[in-house]
């Protein structure tokens, strides 16, 4: 099993990592023109720097290298420290961590997302950071919760707050005489209401809900990010058992949950399975074709949405309830790598770079979510709330054991169900059999 193997290669070789912290050297392969560019800028100091940290991050914006680096000077001044900030492809990302590791070249600082987690956890890659949160931190930083997995603060939130939200036409809702909707009742009410002919043509030409479920260009989790977390968890549902042991994704509430999505079906545009999530909500909601569309979030919707979609009067609740609120927004974290040379070291960055002072610098000229209190909110004042009143509307996903593998399974499964190439209950069967031997194999390891 890929699991297992990687597990068994990265644990061989933890004694190599543990030699390769704090001065370790360049980055080898993974090397970007990013990274290139980030290695020659640090050549110019690292001679009389005493220490040097290395980070590796994705492409966090346009120019992550030189938009981060930038604001390291205080602190590396302040440490006698260079930071070497290598930006690795995402196309590349988890296999540049698993080469560089076996290899005992990894980073001093990484960034996982959080279906990474649990290969690296658990081959001892990653430190439990719980003895350096402070009763400060937590008062201070807004998500620092969704970092602890698997019994340990393995995660510092760096990059959250983009949830997936609902919109709506607003023109089209009052033309219904409807209000934003709250429940799954209202929503599907809505949605027949909203799906007719328009232009007497004799074809439906507006409709409920603007959908795309194809995952050919944007990777097989997009439409669970994008659909299936938001009905699973509104629904009471979670995707793994509380132990770990077992996923809980088909039962009873998963089951009710997917079978709503695909009754709402009658309501989407036809053309659904051959749409991304975000071509969906482009050509179908953004040319107010649809009342309701999902989209990943972000602060400067107003400002980017009155020029992109200028002919539609729109706004958004952040999550349905059915049971429960619940809709997906990511939460990436840095991490403290067991191989750092100097883990205090490393763990005074990953607090001064996700700190008030640098992250508000940061978003100034990339917009996020601010992560500590102490950060005031940056972006248009209608995205807000998302921020403050419904801040628990939306959480990251539940870490488990073979989360990639697991999920790509159900994603492939999710979409078979959607286009009628299996039912419900065998979709569902199909990728909770899958998953539950997966896990059986790997709690087997473990005895």
């Amino acid at each position: 099993m890929k699991k297992k193997m990687l597990r068994v290669l990265l644990a061989a070789t933890m004694s190599m990592t543990l030699l390769a912290g704090c001065g370790g050297g360049n980055s080898g392969d993974s090397s970007t023109d990013s990274t290139t560019e980030a290695a020659d800028a640090a050549d110019t100091d690292e001679g009389s720097a005493a220490k040097t940290l290395k980070v590796w991050v994705p492409p966090l914006d346009d120019d992550t290298v030189n938009n981060w680096g930038g604001l390291m000077s205080e602190w590396e001044e302040e440490n006698d420290c260079k930071v070497d900030i290598t930006v690795v492809p995402w196309d590349k990302y988890e296999e540049t961590y698993t080469t560089a590791l076996n290899s005992g070249e990894g980073p001093d600082v990484g960034y996982m997302y959080n279906e990474m987690f649990p290969t690296y956890i658990d081959a001892g890659a990653v430190a439990d950071m719980a003895d350096y949160v402070t009763d400060e931190d937590r008062d201070e930083y807004k998500y620092l919760e969704n970092g602890f997995m698997m019994d340990g603060q393995y995660g510092w939130p760096l990059v959250t707050g983009v949830p997936f939200v609902l919109y709506y036409n607003e023109n089209i809702l009052a033309d219904l005489g409807e209000s934003a909707p709250e429940t799954w009742e209202d929503f599907e009410r809505i949605c027949k209401a909203a799906t007719k002919d328009t232009d007497g043509d004799g074809e439906i030409d507006q409709y409920g809900y603007a959908c795309g479920m194809s995952t050919s260009d944007v990777g097989a989790m997009q439409i669970l990010n994008a659909y299936y977390y938001s009905a699973l968890w509104q629904n009471g549902g979670q995707i793994y058992a509380d132990d770990l042991k077992k996923v809980a994704f088909a039962d009873e509430a998963g089951t009710e949950a997917v079978t709503w999505i695909k009754d709402m079906v009658q309501y989407m545009n036809p053309d659904f399975m051959s749409l991304s999530w975000s071509d969906a909500f482009a050509t179908v909601f953004g040319e107010g074709k649809a009342a309701f569309g999902v989209y990943r979030s972000s602060q400067t919707d107003g400002t980017v949405f009155a020029e992109t979609y200028p002919d539609v009067k729109w706004d958004f609740i952040t999550s349905l309830k059915n049971k429960e609120f619940g809709t997906f927004g990511a939460t990436d974290c840095l991490t403290l790598m067991s191989a750092a040379e100097d883990p205090d070291l490393a763990m005074d960055l990953i607090k001064y770079v996700t700190g008030a002072g640098f992250m508000e610098q940061y978003h100034a000229k990339c917009p996020g979510a601010a992560l500590t209190v102490s950060e005031p909110y940056v972006g248009d004042e209608k995205m807000e709330k998302i921020y403050t009143d419904d801040l628990d509307k939306w959480h990251g996903l539940q870490v488990g054991p073979c989360g990639v593998d697991i999920l790509t399974q159900l994603s492939a499964d999710f979409q078979g169900i959607m286009s009628d190439e299996l039912s419900v209950e065998e979709g569902l069967k199909e990728a909770e059999d899958y998953a539950n031997n997966l896990l059986d194999e790997y709690w087997a390891d473990k005895e």
